[in-house]
């Protein structure tokens, strides 16, 4: 009986969200874990797919010591978990920081794919580069599946992209881009007009030239 209980508290406990022991340092290890996963799916980091499979069951073995710890087994030492939290989190912040490096290589060489994959993965501080964000989104891909993100990066309700194509942000863009393809077109148009104007005069004056040269041979008839 006494051990069937324990065992519903452990489930418990698993089922819960994350270990109180060290939260402020496990919280951010175990909500972050679905992000790195997400990692695995981008062409990117396919050499690395074994380092963060390696890692996230590395995370889940040391969550269920801090589940452990909670239920006051003194079989697990409280020491160690620390300092598999601190070892993790090391690696951890190597994610992030490649990911944003990734990140920053997907604006500068316009990989749309790439940029949407990083944003979604939920690594990109998306406060931090709400305007990056933004802009890049606007003007390369609005097909792009980040709508969620863009929903975040406009304000508070998560009203879709769609209904916020009528008015601020997005409206400002388009009439940009409607002035600019007007702009475009009207130099085109007048450089399609000069050379048109240019291939006239030359065959004026090509006519002229024969024309003259009738009238020069008929002066010797």
């Amino acid at each position: 009986m006494r051990k069937t209980l324990l065992l519903f508290i452990f489930s418990t406990l698993l089922s819960a969200a994350n270990p109180i022991v060290y939260a402020a340092l496990g919280d951010l290890l175990y909500n972050n874990a679905q992000s790195i996963k997400k990692l695995q799916a981008i062409p990117l980091y396919t050499s690395q797919t074994k380092i963060i499979s390696d890692y996230l069951t590395k995370l889940e073995a040391t969550k269920k010591m801090g589940f452990a710890i909670e239920m006051g087994d003194t079989s697990v030492d409280k020491k160690v978990y620390l300092q598999d939290l601190r070892a993790l989190s090391k690696k951890n912040d190597a994610f992030v920081r490649s990911a944003n490096t990734s990140f920053r290589q997907a604006l500068e060489n316009e990989d749309s794919t790439l940029f949407a994959q990083l944003v979604n993965s939920g690594l990109i501080d998306i406060k931090k580069h709400k305007n990056e964000i933004l802009h890049y989104y606007y003007n390369h891909n609005e097909d792009m599946n980040i709508t969620d993100v863009i929903d975040q990066c406009l304000g508070k309700d998560k009203r879709s992209v769609n209904s916020r194509k009528k008015g601020g942000q997005y409206a400002r863009y388009k009439k940009r881009k409607e002035q600019e393809k007007i702009h475009r077109i009207r130099v085109q148009d007048a450089y399609d007009q000069a050379k048109l104007e240019k291939k006239l005069d030359a065959e004026l004056r090509r006519k002229k030239r024969e024309i003259q040269k009738e009238k020069e041979k008929s002066l010797f008839r």
